[in-house]
């Protein structure tokens, strides 16, 4: 009952949904929208369905496989986002700590930055093959410069007043690293992980349109070369569920992780 209480109390946030859903459907059955071109949601429900229940084959081949497709993406994804993420925060802190890292890699790295992720897929396919490798460089690509420069930001405005306490309590380098400079950049590297986990999504699909057999996005390319513009739509909407869902569960970890920013916030608004 407890969904349904929470339910009541967002109601105002379907409301435009609802009402998007309910113009299309209608725009679609009336002929204004051809069902060639866009198909209606109610279509695209059923086909949606077949292809995750395999319930009336409206899906053709794909029929009950989008629990493999779905975990064939996600796999790609979580690949390269953790190895963004560890090696982003890595070189992030090396970078904004440390002058002559930040002198010797960082002009490297603004050179690689503006280069667009997917101009990589013909070297990644080259070097990796058709496979899942290319898939995962892509998405390492796409989510590893968004977690660095949040961590760099987040190092170089740390309170410098803090780092001089440490200090003078004789903290060792290492210790000001850990537990002093490392929590206080945390809300700005939690704020890339966020950004990296769309950028990871959108860089998966992209590679399995070209260099992979396999996923959600090579069933929404297959589905268009044979112009099945409902199953196109179910794998859109299946990919921006699961982006939902991973970036609900960072933003999960952030507030566990962050917890004493809220007690900050609570005990300032006391004051």
């Amino acid at each position: 009952m407890r969904w349904l209480v929470s339910l009541y109390k967002n109601w105002d946030r379907f409301v435009v949904p609802v009402a998007l859903l309910l113009a299309w459907e209608a725009l679609s059955r009336s002929g204004l929208l051809p069902a060639s071109l866009l198909p209606a949601p109610s279509t695209v429900c059923v086909t949606w369905a077949d292809w995750i229940f395999h319930t009336d084959e409206s899906s053709q081949s794909n029929a009950g496989h989008w629990i493999y497709d779905a975990l064939a993406s996600s796999m790609r994804v979580f690949a390269g986002y953790a190895i963004a993420a560890v090696s982003g925060v890595l070189l992030g802190i090396t970078i904004a700590w440390w002058r002559w890292v930040e002198k010797t890699i960082e002009p490297t790295v603004q050179m690689l930055r503006p280069v667009p992720p997917v101009s990589w897929i013909p070297l990644a396919i080259i070097w990796f093959g058709i496979a899942n490798k290319p898939a995962i460089f892509l998405v390492f690509l796409g989510a590893f410069f968004p977690v660095l420069m949040n961590t760099i930001h987040g190092v170089k405005t740390v309170d410098r007043n803090l780092i001089r306490a440490a200090a003078m309590m004789g903290a060792r380098e290492s210790q000001i690293l850990r537990y002093v400079v490392l929590p206080a950049a945390l809300p700005s590297i939690f704020s890339g992980l966020r950004i990296a986990i769309g950028s990871a999504w959108m860089l998966t699909v992209t590679a399995e349109m070209v260099a992979v057999k396999s996923g959600l996005g090579y069933v929404l390319w297959d589905s268009y070369y044979f112009l099945r513009y409902d199953l196109v739509i179910a794998a859109m909407i299946s990919i921006g569920l699961l982006g939902f869902l991973t970036d609900w569960l960072i933003k999960l970890l952030m507030a566990r992780v962050l917890h004493w920013q809220q007690s900050q916030t609570v005990q300032g608004l006391n004051h």
